[in-house]
């Protein structure tokens, strides 16, 4: 009787604390969900003919911006148009430098996301005549970033940061915009390590 007793108990305990542990599992991984899910990527990325790399089929902004996503669980919002589909590289320069002069905002597809889950806004893409491509200041005016940390990052093959950082100022004067980060866009795809490297130091 007393080894009965004793077996029920054991296996009772057993039970409880195998549940505590699921429980806990649950908890730790919902928990990390949310915080994943705080922070987004919002970038517009370029493949075909590039400047340095040839025509790819991948932009390297994209690529960037999976390493963002890989390493701190934020979602992505890919700001898309096709105006440029299957361009070569001369006359793509030269319709983004007369899109930039005459201040145009050229369309996106779908519609702009909604922001009011993230307290972190990552925004990337690549420098064309001094600045993010005109098609990103489009999204600019459809989003509000008030009181959002905003983190700009380029991809360029010279221009670094140009004007980028202070245009996203321009655009959203109540965020608190960090200091940018670039790379060269010949980097990006052996770059993983210099991309996490810079995500330490601005994700805390």
């Amino acid at each position: 009787m007393k080894t009965r007793t004793i077996a029920a108990l054991l296996l009772t305990l057993l039970t409880v604390t195998g549940c505590n542990g699921q429980s806990n599992k649950s908890v730790n991984k919902q928990t990390h969900n949310n915080n994943m899910n705080k922070s987004i990527v919002i970038f517009f990325s370029h493949a075909g003919d590039n400047y340095s790399v040839g025509n790819i089929e991948v932009g390297n902004t994209k690529i960037v911006a999976d390493y963002i996503s890989e390493l701190t669980g934020a979602d992505q919002f890919e700001i898309v148009t096709h105006k440029y589909d299957g361009m070569a590289y001369t006359p793509l320069i030269k319709l983004a430098q007369e899109e930039a002069n005459a201040g145009e905002l050229p369309p996106y597809e779908g519609q702009a996301p909604d922001l009011s889950q993230y307290d972190t806004v990552f925004i990337g893409g690549p420098v064309w005549w001094g600045t993010y491509p005109q098609v990103m200041f489009t999204l600019f005016k459809d989003i509000n970033l008030d009181g959002k940390t905003v983190i700009p990052f380029t991809t360029h093959e010279g221009s670094g940061l140009a004007n980028c950082v202070s245009d996203v100022k321009k655009a959203f004067p109540k965020a608190n915009v960090t200091a940018g980060w670039s790379i060269y866009g010949h980097e990006v795809r052996t770059g993983k390590a210099k991309v996490e490297k810079w995500i330490k130091s601005v994700v805390k």
